[in-house]
């Protein structure tokens, strides 16, 4: 726009992925973040509840979901039931762990809701509380009330950390910073001296608590590197402080009861193989296992043929280390080897090299077997550490896949990186927007230049106007940023959001494609976690504009949550809206539940509960009919094209009577615009070439109720012309023939089973269309609710058949209207 001014602003990642057209890696493939978001409850623990109608008693609940210190829960006894879920906050409800009201002389009863299910009390807690897991008392009672575990590791915790560099050994090391569980240590001993300062993440393998090295034989030495600093005296005296402190500055136990598990490995001294220096991992050489310390851990070492080299590269691997490959796996799949420094000439020959050394290669079974499940693809954009300077986290694009290996790009870094090549289990990566929430700085792109007030173009249907209008006016103080959801002590707040894939999908959503969307999204920040979740359901429909627009946001109606730009694909068009998602953790089950029934899908479709085995909805065994009566939309909407307006995503001007395609100027409109209004999206133009036929936005609707169809019968029932030939108001010869073709029927229509509409079908000249009705489970009451519209979309038919179709219908109904509806 001529108006609009640019200058350089804060970095945002919706904005950065609108611009380059790429998309955020899945917040489920980075499973080391999953885990530090858990708050020590998981989904099945038991306690005991405060009972809201009377304080003064207690009753068992079940955990459904967590987020946070907020637990999702329901009281026992209200078995598949979810009606009667409540969110509390673990600081201020009265939870306590199983056991705690017969310790205290406190009353268990039943609450009122659920008495009458519940003859007796005693035999029901034995049965439920058999076998059954408690929430663990000390998250629920004392200091530790209510904090996320990964808040426990605070500055001045003590940790022990092993020496992957020279040997085994350990040291006290403290820390300095935690960002969401990405540790800064330094080791005990150095002061203020950050020249060793390492960033691990907590879970990492190497980093275990107090006390450890002494459990497992293993010796407390400083590191070679920062062992000269010091004399051998104040090192011990060193030690001996950190014993004596060891109670009040060490973190609890079960912190890193989720570290991988080391397994047993079979390399042995000497074997060659491929590697990734963890130092630069920016190309694959050949390597060497130098020493084997027991079945647990051995060392290998980056050939170096130089006869001067100073030092060499090494350092202590398991069975399940990155960046270790079998010899050859570079050829296989089709990468650059690097030879050896020193190695002469640059083809390098495995064969050759192996004899050349007297060496052999490490047999495949060595190697952990690798999956390409991940959830990653190419382009596809994330925040990965710096392997140059690890204080950086910049943003990453992945540039090529191999097995269980990235390669990434790293944009902002100081200094420019090559490619670093990381596996998709590495803790040095993370989903979009993790450092925003943390509150450490990501590195931006060098030119992170964008407008500073966007300004958007709408095209107003009666009048043809161009306006605009700047979004922050249009959203006025409901602005808000992808990263200002209500967090919980800094960390995410939206739970894991299931797609559970058996249940019913609804006339929207294609069932196969809802088939391959992936199990589970997030946690995470709510409203990107959302977002993500919507976008996967949009490209999931039969129509994504469709479903766009059932999504969109209703300007005339209040906000209660944030505005988000959503985009759907269709026909080679792009479509934009802005539809409303919630920031807070309490209402995500809400949100997700309203939205199914928005599409006419199962409640449970999409949502923070996992449906195992039988969906609490009974979706399975309802028909689509049924189905869309309990949940489809009951607004009165028009059913296709209004006669002389425009659809919802119609904005150009079109004259009656004459079909066309439309070339310019694609929208998702609410209905009733006036001239004077404008659209909040931030746009609106197409991206694409082509157009699409009118009879795409013809809108399905079988939810009417049937006291609305009945309201308009007598205008409706002549509409329909029994002319094969053209679509014409009927003559008054064939009006009479319909009279006289009266339809006597035998039961009531509403109650006619699928079976019973495929018979009386079949009864017909339309019996040939039966399959259709046996396919799409179409009972009596969805028979009623059929118009001439919905039958030519639902059905592909053409006018001619349809129109007989519908004659019968509308016989149908008639006898419905004289012999039952009184």
């Amino acid at each position: 726009d001529a108006g609009s001014s640019v200058e350089e602003m804060e970095f945002n990642w919706d904005e950065y992925l609108e611009d380059t057209g790429a998309t955020a890696a899945p917040h489920g493939s980075f499973k080391h973040v999953d885990t530090s978001l858990q708050n020590g409850f998981a989904p099945g623990m038991k306690l005991e509840v405060a009972v809201k109608s009377d304080q003064n008693t207690y009753w068992v609940a079940t955990i459904i979901t967590t987020c946070g210190q907020l637990l999702l829960l329901r009281y026992d006894g209200y078995g598949e039931d979810r009606k009667a879920d409540f969110w509390c906050d673990i600081l201020t409800a009265d939870l306590h762990p199983i056991g705690w009201c017969e310790q205290n002389k406190k009353i268990l009863k039943v609450p009122e809701g659920i008495k009458d299910k519940i003859p007796d009390q005693e035999e029901f807690l034995q049965r439920v509380l058999k076998g059954a897991c408690s929430a663990p008392a000390n998250l629920l009672e004392g200091l530790h009330r209510g904090k996320n575990p990964l808040d426990l590791i605070a500055p001045g915790s003590r940790l022990e950390l092993q020496n992957i560099r020279d040997s085994l050994e350990a040291w006290i090391v403290h820390v300095v910073e935690n960002v969401g569980g990405r540790l800064k240590l330094r080791y005990e001993g150095l002061d203020d001296l950050d020249k060793f300062d390492q960033w691990l993440f907590y879970l990492d393998p190497f980093l275990h608590q107090v006390g450890w090295a002494a459990q497992h034989g293993y010796s407390l030495q400083p590191p070679l590197a920062i062992r000269s600093l010091r004399s051998e005296a104040d090192w011990q005296e060193i030690l001996k402080k950190v014993k004596e402190e060891e109670e009040e500055s060490s973190v609890p136990t079960d912190l890193f009861k989720d570290k991988p598990v080391i397994g047993v490995h079979s390399f042995s001294e000497g074997m060659k193989l491929e590697a990734v220096d963890p130092v630069a991992p920016f190309v694959i050489s050949p390597a060497t296992v130098l020493k084997v310390y027991n079945d647990k851990y051995f060392m290998i070492e980056m050939d170096d043929l130089r006869p001067e080299r100073a030092s060499s590269q090494r350092y202590v691997c398991h069975v399940d280390s990155a960046g270790i490959f079998p010899v050859q796996w570079s050829l296989k799949n089709g990468l650059h080897l690097s030879p050896p420094p020193g190695y002469p000439g640059q083809d390098f020959d495995w064969a050759d090299y192996l004899k050349q050394c007297g060496a052999e290669a490490a047999p495949q079974s060595c190697f952990p077997s690798l999956t390409s499940d991940h959830g990653f693809k190419e382009n596809m954009k994330l925040e990965a550490v710096n392997p140059v300077d690890p204080e950086e986290v910049c943003i990453a694009t992945v540039t090529k896949l191999k097995d269980s290996y990235l390669w990434l790009q790293l944009e902002g870094s100081k200094k420019p990186v090559p490619e670093c090549i990381v596996s998709v289990e590495s803790m040095n990566i993370f989903p979009v927007g993790w450092c925003e929430t943390n509150g450490y700085q990501l590195r931006p792109p060098r030119k992170a230049i964008v407008n500073k007030q966007k300004k958007i173009a709408v095209v107003q249907p009666e009048k043809q106007i161009l306006s605009s209008r700047t979004v922050h006016d249009g959203l006025k103080n409901q602005e808000l940023n992808s990263s200002d959801s209500v967090v919980i002590n800094g960390k995410y707040c939206c739970p894991k959001i299931y797609f559970n894939h058996r249940c019913f999908s609804g006339p929207y959503l294609n069932k196969g494609r809802i088939a391959e969307l992936p199990q589970s999204v997030g946690p995470g920040n709510c409203v990107l976690v959302l977002k993500e979740v919507l976008t996967l359901l949009i490209n999931a429909a039969y129509k994504p504009s469709r479903v766009l627009r059932e999504l969109q946001l209703d300007e005339e109606a209040a906000w209660h949550g944030h505005g988000e730009t959503l985009k759907a694909k269709y026909k080679g068009k792009s479509y934009r809206a802005t539809v409303e998602v919630v920031r807070t953790a309490d209402r995500v089950a809400d949100f997700c539940r309203k939205t199914c029934i928005k599409l006419e899908c199962c409640p449970n479709l999409f949502g923070p509960q996992m449906v195992l085995d039988k969906c609490s909805e009974n979706c399975s065994v309802l028909t689509k009919t049924k189905y869309t009566h309990y949940y489809g939309k009951r607004k009165n909407k028009r059913i296709g094209r209004p006669p002389g307006g425009h659809s919802n995503l119609e904005v150009a001007m079109k004259k009656p009577n004459k079909r066309r395609k439309r070339r310019k100027h694609f929208f998702v409109h609410k209905k009733k615009r006036s001239s004077t209004s404008v659209d909040n999206t931030p746009a609106g133009s197409p991206q694409g070439s082509g157009a699409e036929e009118e009879d795409d936005q013809d809108e399905s609707e079988l939810s009417h109720s049937l006291a609305q169809d009945r309201d308009k019968r007598k205008r409706k029932l002549r509409t329909f012309s029994f002319s094969d030939d053209e679509n014409k108001p009927p003559s008054p010869k064939d009006i009479k023939m319909e009279v006289a073709e009266k339809l006597q029927l035998d039961s009531n229509p509403l109650e006619w089973s699928v079976a019973d509409v495929v018979r009386f079908l079949k009864s017909t000249d339309c019996a040939p269309l039966a399959r259709i009705f046996l396919d799409q489970e179409i009972d009596g009451q969805a028979l009623l609710l059929l118009t001439l519209p919905t039958v030519q979309e639902c059905m592909d038919l053409k006018l001619g058949p349809a129109i007989k179709l519908c004659h019968h219908i509308e016989r149908v109904k008639l006898a419905f209207y004289q012999q039952f509806a009184n």
